[in-house]
């Protein structure tokens, strides 16, 4: 195994050759001051040095040398298998000597995956608390910087943070917390390294590799690698020509005035016309080419907040809240036809946020026309097509039609290369192989709803591909179940949501995975849950019990067989310890916790305390039913399904449910058929 290891580390070496020489000894950004290297017998340090040169790595009176090779490529491994915690000094030498401080030897855990694994601790419940007694040198994150790549790349920006009222609150919020439960039961230090991205498909973070095993996939990145890298030229040339066009038809952007009679809160509303969005503005008669002002008054939320705008906007635009500028998007910056703002919002901090009300006032700029919205602007989920009045600045005459074609079309606006098959993988993962880890905890899988039968195929295909990436066998991958999201509905049926859930549970097929269930924490209008301290415990107790020998309860209950008996369907489950258990409901679910917004919660089984079941005949008709706990079993019937065949249970997008084990972990949502898929037939681009 140690010659294989050695083999792999000088595969690798050659492998990521760099072609520029270097004179001095350098390492990658990971291997730094204040890291946590992992207690291991084989760990990974590796550089660039002028080919050829002898380069020394000692730790605590180990030392290790190795030559680079022709390319200016090293690695060599430590032994840290016994090595206690430190901190403890390292140093790196060649022709040049470099003293890495403070570095900690416990464990280490890869943080990955989409918005909710990138969500900071100061985004969550009691965050005020956490962060303020939240000092710990023992606890520590490296987060890399974002960076979408067609092609693997080496280094990746960032450094180690301690945990610490100063810095803690931008920790990512389930690492953290994983990391705090692991500090705390264990009494080593953890070092946590954070690679997320909000918005970005499970594809994304797969190696090309591994993803060219899925033909679409295949295709898809075929044909986005070229408008990836052409469109900064494409751009440069549109720029070049649209500014030649504006001086040759003096259509300069020259304000009138100072901005503040436009967009200022205390205004007179006289001249101004009222206008309805999306569309051009020319609509209410305002000019087709210059500049127009839009304003609209929003009221301040019940419970005061932070407002997300969603301004969908074509063409060259200001934004101004309650008078101040907060963004704008010029010729130079603007990104190309077809674009909404990452995300679409705006965020509006609490501190700009007035208790009367608030301005929002936007000045479009059109040298060739017209302005326009290309869809309803929202602030939160309140759509803000009505109210708005505006205002021309100045308009610009009109050019004849043979001058108005020769104006440049703007370029389409580049594919977000995020979510582009493969190229987090080589921005993000790739910069940090082969750093010594002791495993991976995921959250991810909301941008692969669409298509929940193909997560099936593609999660199972990420784990494997990390863990042949690595080299360090079939290391532990655990990851968060998705919480309960989107409305509540009043009868049962299909969803989405729920097979993505499935294919997560399917997943646990592979050895060495784990599963946290938050169905139970989630909220209803907000995709991303502020209780992440539930999320990150819950994966640290699945690493306790099965990588720290520590005898802990891991798992809620997971349905095991079923048995047609009499009308009813016994259910057998295992991880029942101490027993299955009915938690009781509140009256109400929670919508936003940042708002503190409620719903009244509507109960579809009056007859007994649990909640969540469904039942069906050959008729394939979903109906509710009615559950008890019966000894180690559940018994599930319905007075309107005679003859019953199936059974699911918190098979919605927003469940209600309430099956848990004596631990207090929830149950696993499930079916109990094989009657299809509504994402099975979707649309195979990926």
């Amino acid at each position: 195994m140690k010659n294989l290891f050695i083999f792999t580390l000088r595969a690798w070496a050659i492998t990521f050759a760099c072609t520029n020489l270097h004179a001095d000894v350098t390492l990658p950004a990971i291997i730094s001051d204040h890291m946590v290297l992992q207690r291991a017998s084989q760990v990974p340090v590796w550089g660039k040095a002028d080919p050829g040169e002898g380069v020394s790595v000692t730790i605590e009176g180990q030392n290790v040398k190795t030559e680079a090779n022709s390319e200016g490529r090293w690695a060599t491994s430590l032994n840290l298998e016994k090595f206690p915690a430190g901190p403890f000094e390292m140093t790196v030498e060649g022709k040049n000597k470099i003293l890495i401080k403070d570095v900690l030897v416990g464990e280490v855990w890869v943080a990955s995956g989409q918005s909710n694994m990138e969500m900071t601790v100061k985004s969550t419940l009691g965050a005020n608390e956490v962060i303020n007694n939240s000092a710990n040198n023992a606890i520590r994150e490296f987060s890399v910087a974002k960076k979408a790549a067609p092609e693997p790349v080496e280094e990746a920006s960032g450094r180690w943070v301690s945990a610490s009222p100063e810095k803690t609150g931008s920790f990512s919020a389930v690492g953290y917390f994983f990391a705090r439960k692991l500090n705390e039961d264990l009494n080593v230090p953890v070092g946590i390294i954070n690679t997320s991205w909000g918005g970005t498909p499970s594809q994304s973070w797969t190696s090309v590799g591994a993803i060219e095993k899925i033909p679409e996939f295949k295709v898809f990145r075929e044909r986005i690698i070229p408008l990836v890298k052409e469109h900064p030229e494409k751009k440069r040339v549109f720029v070049e020509q649209l500014t030649a066009w504006i001086k040759k038809n003096q259509r300069e952007d020259k304000p009138v005035g100072d901005a503040g009679k436009y967009a200022d809160v205390d205004i007179s509303s006289e001249g101004w016309v009222p206008v309805t969005l999306p569309g051009p503005v020319t609509a209410a008669g305002l000019p087709e080419a210059g500049a127009v002002w839009l304003r609209k008054t929003i009221d301040p939320p019940q419970k005061k907040t932070g407002i997300g705008l969603s301004l969908p906007i074509d063409g060259f635009d200001s934004i101004y809240w309650n008078g101040k500028l907060i963004a704008r998007t010029s010729i130079n910056n603007f990104p190309g036809l077809g674009f909404v703002r990452q995300y679409g919002v705006y965020t509006i901090p609490v501190s700009e946020v007035r208790d009367d009300k608030n301005v929002l006032a936007i000045r479009l700029y059109q040298p060739v026309g017209p302005a326009a919205f290309s869809a309803i602007p929202k602030a939160g989920a309140t759509p803000l097509q009505n109210g708005w009045i505006a205002k021309a600045e100045f308009a610009f005459p009109p050019v004849d039609e043979k001058e108005k074609n020769m104006a440049p079309s703007a370029p389409k606006q580049a594919p977000a290369a995020q979510n582009a098959p493969a190229f987090l993988f080589n921005g993000m993962v790739n910069p940090i192989l082969p750093y010594a880890i002791k495993g991976v905890v995921w959250y991810q899988g909301e941008s692969n709803v669409g298509r929940a039968y193909q997560y099936r195929t593609i999660f199972p295909l990420l784990i494997t591909d990390w863990r042949e990436h690595w080299k360090r066998g079939d290391f532990p991958f655990y990851f968060v179940q998705l919480a309960n999201f989107q409305p509540k509905k009043d009868i049962p049926g299909e969803s989405a949501w729920a097979e993505l859930r499935e294919a997560q549970s399917m997943t646990l097929n592979i050895p060495n995975t784990g599963q946290a269930v938050a169905i139970d924490i989630g909220e209803a209008g907000d995709i991303h849950p502020r209780n992440k301290k539930d999320v990150g415990e819950r994966l640290a107790a699945i690493a306790l019990a099965n990588d720290y020998g520590k005898n802990v309860p891991f798992s809620g209950p997971i349905y095991e067989s079923m048995k047609i008996e009499s009308g009813k369907i016994e259910l057998a489950f295992r991880h029942a310890e101490g027993g299955l258990v009915a938690k009781p409901l509140r009256d109400f679910y929670d919508v936003r916790t940042i708002t503190e917004e409620t719903a009244p919660l509507v109960r579809h089984s009056l007859r007994n305390e649990l909640e969540g079941f469904a039942i069906c005949g050959e008729d394939k008709k979903w109906v509710w039913a009615d559950a008890r706990i019966v000894g180690d079993k559940l018994l599930v019937w319905s007075d309107a399904v005679p003859n019953p065949v199936a059974v699911r249970y918190a098979w919605a997008d927003n469940p209600t449910c309430n099956l848990y084990n004596g631990a207090g972990l929830p149950a696993s949502p499930f079916r109990t058929d094989e009657f299809g898929s509504v994402t099975k037939t979707a649309d195979d681009r990926p």
